[in-house]
């Protein structure tokens, strides 16, 4: 066998890409880091975005082309293309919320997430699903949604579409990814490619630490440039702390300044507009809205949170796979997503990308066992399912609390319903695998063995005890915590993405879902806000 440590990877050296962002700024962008406020001030604007992923990007493009000032506070730093070097330490400190260790309560559920100028899209591995129908249909049937059929998101889709260049994946999938394909077929398992936001994307496989090559279209080089050009402002490392509540008006936000360390500075301003938009994301949402104790009369803030807690099963093989470059997914299956709606828990299968930091935490174990499998990187795949939570009685999600010092607690629990579905995704996975032609498959559990064959897999993962902090749960995709329908005994906004119980205040990103989605969520999320924007656009002109 080819001896690995010798081997060059044919990665071509990224050097010489404009910067979207620095180029902006040279050219009078309205840009600031919350230390340059000065302490105590007050910043005006037609319309306040919290936050700037896929939610407030979108918005902010919106309103500000319609000729409105914007002012779009973000928690986490900026960082642009020059930033980027394909290095998970420095992207993991400076991208993602608390470094890539945010965690659930019981610590059993470990989730990345984006905290930077352009939010989780600037970190995601770029994979746009439309929302399932049969999503939509649930919604409208449970939950009073308004407008979410799909003949009536389709327009919405397909117009966020064309401007982030979404489009099935046409260059041949990696080896990781062809697993997926190869082993499905064999099993007669129907897989699929999926659609990606990019544009001359050059294939590294490093999505999830910032593209640098601006080939991911990401909100930090489309609509958060868009918005700039359009006398918008954006200001960065700053946290919204707190709504200024009078009535069921919100007059503005409080906002701390953080340093580079990322630590309060000890400045403040405030921010105030006619209208305020929340994109803060379906854990940071709830909590600013718990921290400003806002009206709530049935207790629903923070509720009914869901993460598509997401399972992993390794394979080794004895041809090289290097699961760390090319488009880190596109191939899935949804063959085992909608078998039952409301009944056993379904999933979707894709795969992971495996950059060392991150597959150093996902293999689990620890020691020389622990040295030897990281060891065989190169000839290892993984691949993952996505469990759809929020369609059962027995999954109702979890929810969010606030600790001492205000922020946010996931309180997620795996649950029996949950576990079932745990143990069916190993063995679909495992079967795939050796299908694939796997030498060895390990599902990730601190039990679990390296397994010879699908017999003994088969055997032996229904075997595996269900303890907390035992297996590998992961997630990437936050959603609900300030669920969207008409019933407000159980809803929180309205299905333009109102607050019910305040007259000024809107929710355009993914914690209004009322339920996962079963699919990656950025472009649901595209589709809402560009929806829920336009119709906030109608409401301020007729009022004007």
């Amino acid at each position: 066998m080819q001896n690995n440590n010798q081997r060059q990877p044919d990665i071509p050296v990224v050097a010489g890409i404009p910067d979207p962002i620095l180029d902006g700024i040279a050219n009078g962008w309205n840009v600031r880091e919350s230390t340059e406020v000065a302490d105590g001030s007050v910043i005006e604007a037609d319309v306040i975005i919290i936050g700037t992923g896929a939610g407030g990007g979108t918005t902010a493009e919106i309103l500000a082309r319609a000729g409105l000032k914007v002012l779009m506070l973000e928690e986490g730093p900026l960082k642009s293309t020059n930033d980027f070097r394909m290095d998970e330490r420095e992207a993991y400190r400076d991208l993602y919320q608390e470094s890539a260790g945010r965690m659930s309560k019981d610590g059993a559920m470990s989730i990345l997430q984006g905290r930077c100028v352009g939010g989780t899209t600037v970190i995601n591995w770029t994979s746009s699903f439309r929302t399932p129908e049969p999503t939509l249909d649930y919604w409208q049937q449970e939950f009073g949604v308004e407008g979410f059929s799909r003949a009536e998101m389709d327009p919405w889709f397909e117009k966020m579409e064309q401007r982030l260049n979404v489009a099935p994946w046409q260059v041949p999938p990696n080896e990781n990814n062809s697993v997926l394909a190869r082993g499905a077929t064999q099993l007669g398992i129907d897989w699929h490619v999926i659609p990606r936001n990019v544009s001359g994307c050059w294939n590294l496989g490093y999505c999830g630490t910032g593209c640098p090559t601006n080939a991911k279209q990401s909100m930090l080089v489309t609509t958060i440039p868009a918005a700039l050009d359009n006398h918008s402002e954006l200001v960065y490392s700053a946290r919204a702390e707190r709504l200024i509540m009078e009535g069921r008006k919100v007059l503005g936000v409080e906002v701390t300044a953080l340093g580079r360390d990322y630590q309060p500075s000890g400045k403040s301003f405030v921010a105030k507009a006619p209208h305020v938009v929340m994109a803060c994301g379906a854990i940071n949402g709830p909590a600013l809205l718990l921290r400003s104790k806002a009206p709530d009369p049935h207790k629903r803030i923070g509720k009914r949170t869901f993460f598509h807690p997401t399972t992993f099963c390794f394979a080794e093989f004895e041809q090289v796979i290097d699961p760390y470059y090319g488009a880190p997914q596109s191939i899935y299956s949804d063959h085992f997503q909608w078998l039952e709606v409301s009944g056993k828990v379904g999933y979707k299968l894709e795969v992971p990308p495996l950059q060392p930091g991150l597959t150093s935490v996902l293999l689990l174990g620890h020691g020389a066992q622990h040295f030897e499998d990281i060891s065989k990187l190169p000839n290892l795949h993984a691949m993952i399912a996505l469990l759809r939570d929020g369609f059962h009685a027995d999954s109702e999600g979890g929810s969010i609390e606030l600790a001492s010092d205000g922020t946010p607690i996931i309180d997620y629990e795996i649950n029996d319903y949950l576990w079932d579905g745990v143990i069916r995704s190993w063995l679909t996975m495992a079967e795939i695998q050796f299908a694939a032609g796997a030498k060895a498959v390990r599902a990730s559990h601190v039990d679990s063995p390296w397994f010879r064959s699908w017999e003994e897999a088969k055997a032996g993962i229904s075997q595996l005890e269900f303890r907390s902090n035992a297996f590998t749960a992961g997630s990437a995709h936050c959603m609900g915590g300030l669920t969207m329908g008409e019933d407000q005994s159980r809803c929180l906004v309205d299905s333009n993405g109102k607050y019910h119980h305040l007259d000024n205040l809107y929710v355009f990103d993914g914690s209004a879902f009322p339920t996962s989605i079963g699919a990656n969520p950025q472009l649901s999320i595209y589709g809402l806000a560009c929806k829920q924007a336009n119709k906030l656009l109608e409401t301020i002109k007729a009022s004007a």
